[in-house]
């Protein structure tokens, strides 16, 4: 497993639902490109939180596939259509059972459209283990 450290630095606000920084020494690096609510059958989920429970679904796949864990995440990054806090509400869900309480340094783009109409979010990760 790598050394991964999650930090709270001094003089900035208290990161909820994310990590401020990430501090990972490994030697392996997994990069997961961005996954959707697209099911197995290659069908879209029609709402939003439920394309969010299966995007983070595949991501957790993906990671076992590459022989990670959620943990091992330091950095995700969700693209979500049209975003609005609204919208937010509706992912974090599926988020935090993901994450749990180790939450990865995260960023959150609003955009205009995704790779296809269908798609309302896109969540990509970056993982680290050691050899």
């Amino acid at each position: 497993m790598a050394n991964i450290e999650r930090i709270a630095p001094a003089g900035l606000h208290k990161a909820v639902g994310w990590s401020h920084v990430v501090k990972a020494t490994a030697s392996t690096t997994i990069y997961v490109s961005g996954q959707t609510g697209r099911t197995l059958d290659g069908k879209f989920l029609s709402g939003l939180k439920e394309q969010a429970e299966q995007a983070y679904e595949n991501l957790r796949l993906a990671l076992v596939a590459a022989g990670a864990a959620p943990k091992d995440v330091v950095k995700e990054v969700l693209f979500v259509v049209d975003y609005t806090p609204e919208k937010g509400a509706l992912i974090w869900p599926a988020r935090s059972k993901l994450w749990g309480r180790e939450f990865p340094a995260s960023t959150l783009l609003g955009v205009q459209a995704l790779a296809s109409p269908e798609v309302l979010l896109e969540v990509e990760a970056t993982a680290v283990l050691d050899a």
